[in-house]
């Protein structure tokens, strides 16, 4: 024995050994430096990417607030359109808007919750229909606005339907624009709603119809509402879709009707950033303010609304 310890080769082998151990404990030991010291350079990395982003939307705001500040008053808001800058206003665009937009939430709630019930409680998940149809919505939700534009032009403001140039066209072609949000969001709020209440309702003697509409829908009914919400303050937004389909710029008129001509805000103040005068700059200054104060009203009512009335399971 004390000849084998004496063992040149021997003794090699346990230095080698020793050694490696010491180093492999070294880079264990040295392993969770390294990660903390990654994820502090990743989180840095994203706190700096976050601040850019503030600090630009922070500048642009500021920079509107600045401009518009002089004719945001109730003016701005009861005034038509006008050459005059002094005369000028929004009454007219915000009259606009809110007659498209209400023919878009008129449609986008039985279309969109429709199509959400049915591929989520009737059609087979396995079946050809339904993974047809949940890869096209998936892929429209992602189609640029300008193109449903151009189909508006060409399908509904022309022939077949042939509507024209009026409200109704824009609130069609504003649906197919964001029917698709509607839809996948009102899937995932069904899709919450745990088999349990399903399978209860269903031991109880319920049909599937009685399930859904007493059970299901109520319980999805926070999501589904958040949804619509976020779709009418993107179509609100919107302008390039309009351009196609005739959208008055200047129009003496407030919009009557379905079949009536119309403007819409964020048109109006495209129109009045295009115009020369310092004037007209400082209202879509103005314009860019009334429009930012509404979408953030509205999606803050939907972050609350789904906070303040969505069930944990």
């Amino acid at each position: 024995m004390a000849s084998r310890r004496d063992d040149p080769k021997t003794a090699r082998a346990s230095l080698a050994l020793a050694g490696a151990r010491g180093v492999t404990a070294a880079m264990l030991s040295d392993q969770p430096r390294r990660d903390v010291v990654r994820n502090t350079i990743f989180a840095s990395l994203l706190l700096l990417a976050v601040a850019v982003a503030l600090a630009g939307l922070a500048f642009l705001i500021g920079d509107s607030l600045i401009k518009g500040a002089p004719r945001l008053n109730i003016d701005l808001l009861t005034n038509g359109t006008s050459a005059l800058p002094a005369n000028a206003g929004l009454r007219s665009a915000i009259i606009g808007t809110v007659w498209i937009i209400s023919f878009v939430a008129l449609f986008i709630v039985p279309l969109g919750v429709g199509a959400a019930i049915f591929l989520e409680e009737y059609a087979s998940k396995e079946s050809r229909l339904a993974r047809t149809v949940e890869v096209n919505i998936q892929n429209l939700a992602a189609v640029p606005s300008i193109i449903y534009g151009l189909l508006g032009l060409a399908f509904i403001a022309r022939s077949p339907l042939n509507l024209g140039f009026v409200v109704l066209t824009a609130s069609i072609t504003l649906t197919l624009l964001v029917l698709p949000i509607v839809i996948l969001v009102s899937r995932e709020a069904i899709r919450s709603v745990p088999p349990s209440i399903r399978e209860g309702s269903l031991a109880l003697g319920a049909t599937q119809w009685q399930t859904i509409r007493h059970q299901v829908l109520p319980a999805a009914i926070p999501g589904i509402a958040t949804g619509v919400i976020l779709a009418l303050s993107r179509a609100i937004g919107e302008t390039a879709p309009l351009i196609p389909l005739g959208a008055a710029t200047f129009v003496t008129f407030d919009p009557s009707g379905p079949f009536s001509g119309y403007t819409a805000l964020p048109l109006q103040i495209f129109d009045w950033v295009k115009q020369p005068q310092d004037e007209f700059q400082v209202l879509a200054a103005a314009g860019i303010i009334v429009m930012l104060v509404l979408l953030v009203a509205m999606n803050s009512f939907a972050i609350w609304l789904r906070n303040r009335y969505e069930q944990r399971w």
